[in-house]
């Protein structure tokens, strides 16, 4: 009999990662299902994500968060409420159009916005969702390009519901206005969904702490190009052009 150790066997079937029904399989290119009547499907179908490394602007990392003092209720629950009401807890001005499938997996969420008074046709892949947190992750022509996950977790006598978002302009235009006023807007969004989700479980006046990093303060000059897919200029121009189709 041979003295040799025993070698493992190769698996007749490749080992999935137990998290693997979370993530969203890498699409070649988005696609939205299911749109609402009232919904406008522009600078998404056809449309490539972006990751924070690659585009055009100096690349943040924001985080907020707002812990719930006084509400009885879990990590999971608090998750569970925000995919439920995520649309309903943005400003007037984002108007969210989640597939029926709801926040999960592989859908797309479609975006109605409005960035400084210009109208932003835009969406968002789900790329991972589980019990305790869900992350967005961005298509060519956004505003930015990156990711943003929403997750909750408990700390001594209370759960926290936090939103961190990593991610650059994705172009000149949108670095622009994101110096002259574009990210305190975008601050101000995340702050207000917070409050929003806060008021859901009846916490009201509880404030939001933020903290911001410059991960990267490089401008990408080789991803100037990214204008041809800036999603506010194609969403301006199918506005001015609305009165003409219907003709």
């Amino acid at each position: 009999m041979s003295n040799e150790p025993l070698q493992p066997q190769p698996s007749a079937t490749p080992t999935v990662p137990r998290d693997a029904a979370h993530w969203a399989r890498k699409p070649e290119s988005l696609l939205v299902r299911d749109l609402p009547p009232e919904a406008i499907n522009l600078n998404v179908d056809g449309r490539k994500v972006a990751g924070p490394l690659q585009e055009f602007g100096q690349l943040w990392q924001k985080t907020y968060s707002v812990r719930l003092r006084g509400a009885s209720t879990s990590p999971e629950e608090v998750i569970a409420a925000w995919k439920a009401h995520f649309p309903e807890f943005q400003p007037p001005q984002n108007r969210f159009f989640p597939s029926v499938a709801g926040v999960a997996p592989g859908e797309v969420v479609l975006i109605n916005a409005s960035l400084q008074g210009m109208p932003v046709q835009t969406g968002v892949l789900v790329l991972y969702a589980d019990e305790v947190s869900f992350t967005l992750m961005t298509p060519e022509g956004h505003p930015e390009s990156g990711w943003v996950t929403f997750s909750a977790y408990e700390e001594p006598g209370c759960v926290v519901a936090q939103v961190q978002s990593m991610a650059r302009a994705n172009d000149p235009i949108y670095e622009l206005g994101f110096a002259l006023g574009g990210s305190a807007a975008q601050e101000a969004i995340w702050r207000h969904v917070l409050q929003q989700l806060a008021a859901y479980f009846r916490i009201i006046g509880q404030p939001v702490d933020f903290a911001k990093q410059c991960v990267d303060s490089r401008l990408q000059w080789g991803q100037a190009k990214n204008i041809w897919q800036n999603a506010a200029i194609r969403s301006l121009l199918y506005a001015l052009g609305r009165p003409f189709r219907r003709g």
